[in-house]
This record gives structure tokens, sequence and C-alpha cells, in this order.
């Protein structure tokens, strides 16, 4: 099935490229799986300097694929083709650019979803290149000035401390929805707050875990307590969880 997935991705590639406003396409880790994984999907990152074709083009150009759906802003399309998900991204160059002249200084972009856009720019397996345009942005990448990473740090502090405090006012309410809320964005807080730590671009929530135990500078017994925070089989109480989540704050504050 990996030719199956390689030769789909060069059939999607050679009809993508052949699109002038498009100046690259990359594979993202999700490709990577096997297909029987759950978490399988052949992703493709457009990256494009003018328009792309309408809907109904590239719904033709792709060779009738099933379930077809695009988003309103043409930003996604999401389809199948010979039982496989495809998800194809087209991203505009012009934003890329934009961030990298202004050194970073745009925290909007990373607030909700951390750093996973350049991740995904950094790491993705380049199918096609019009120019040099992806290699410049990579050594860009590898240049990140030193207060992007302690601003983002900041922003990520300050919004895991905030999650704390609701996830107390939540233990101590029983309120068992809003816990899980306030749980969530406690963790994903962290994650974004030690990999800025370690100034290291964050992977798909979905390959995060592997990914966020091999930082090389994490708080001391952070695996077991991190391990307690994601048990989902109601052997720790939300009050233990909580407590547990104070000695993670704790020892992330002190890096």
């Amino acid at each position: 099935m990996k030719h199956a997935v390689e030769r789909l991705a060069e059939r999607l590639t050679g009809v993508i490229s052949s699109w002038p406003g498009v100046e690259c396409v990359l594979s993202c880790e999700a490709a990577e799986v096997d297909v029987l994984d759950p978490y399988f999907a052949l992703v493709l990152d457009v990256y494009c300097s003018g328009r792309v074709p309408d809907d109904e083009t590239r719904q033709a150009a792709f060779g009738d694929p099933g379930a077809f759906e695009s988003s309103r802003g043409r930003e996604k399309d999401r389809f199948f083709l010979e039982g496989l998900p495809i998800r194809i991204e087209y991203k505009r160059c012009s934003i890329v650019d934009e961030i990298q002249e202004k050194r970073f200084d745009l925290m909007w972009v990373y607030q909700s979803s951390g750093t996973y856009f350049f991740y995904r720019l950094a790491e993705g397996k380049v199918l096609f290149k019009r120019s040099d345009w992806i290699d410049r942005v990579r050594e860009g990448l590898k240049d990140t000035p030193d207060e992007f990473w302690l601003g983002l740090k900041e922003t990520h502090l300050f919004k895991m401390e905030h999650s704390l405090s609701d996830l107390g006012g939540a233990a101590l309410k029983d309120d068992r929805y809003f816990f899980i809320v306030s749980l969530a964005g406690f963790l994903r807080s962290t994650v974004s707050t030690l990999f800025a730590v370690n100034r290291r671009w964050e992977p798909s929530d979905r390959h995060l875990t592997e990914a966020l135990m091999a930082l090389p500078t994490l708080p001391e017994d952070f695996e077991g307590r991190w391990d307690m925070l994601n048990r989902t089989d109601g052997s720790v109480e939300p009050e233990r969880k909580y407590q547990v989540a104070q000695l993670v704050a704790r020892s992330v504050f002190a890096l």
C-alpha cells in the first residue's frame, strides 16, 4: 500500500504543479504512517503565489474523487481516491514571507495552534518546487530570533497559569465538563511552553506525545506526572489531577 500512496502523491503533485500559481507542494507527516493506521491521510500543503483553479476545475483534475468537498474560502479540499483519504491545503506564500520579514513578530499566528504551521514548513517532504522559495524559507526558520521564543514561552506560561486556576475551581465544584475543558487547555499550553523552551516546532497533536518526551529539556518527574494527567480510566480523581497539575506548572515555570 505504501507504493499506492506514493503513486497517488505523485499523481496529485503532477496535477497541482501544472497550475501557474503554485510555488511548491509538501507532503505532511500524516502520510508517513501506515495506511491502516487510524491517523493516516495523504496530506499535501500547496503554497501558492497566485490563484488556484475553481472548485469544479480542481475536482475534475483530481480524477472524479469521492466525497469531494472544499472549504468556503477555498483553503482546503477533502476527498477520497482509491479508498484513501486525501487532504489538500492551499496556503499563501505571502503570509510566510510577511512573518519572516517581520522576524516572527506576529504572535497571533501562534496563540491557538502553536507552531505546527512552521513544523509542516520545516519538516514536510518536498514533492515539487518551482523555485528556491522553500529553501529560503527553511533557512529562515533555522534563524528564528531569541525574542520570538521568549515571547512564545511567556504567552503560553500565562495561558497555562490561567487554565490551572480554572482547573482548581472546577475540581472543587465537581464540575466535570469544565474540568475537562480546563485540563485540555492546561495540557495544550504546557506542551507549547515546553516546545518553546526547547526552541522546537510543534508537530501535530496526533503525533505529539513521542516528540514531547524526546525533548532534551523537560522538568524533573515530568513523564510520570504527564501520564497521570492524561489518564481517562477514572483511576485519578479530579482533585488529585489538580494537585499533579500544580506540580507540573511549578516545574515548568522553573525552567
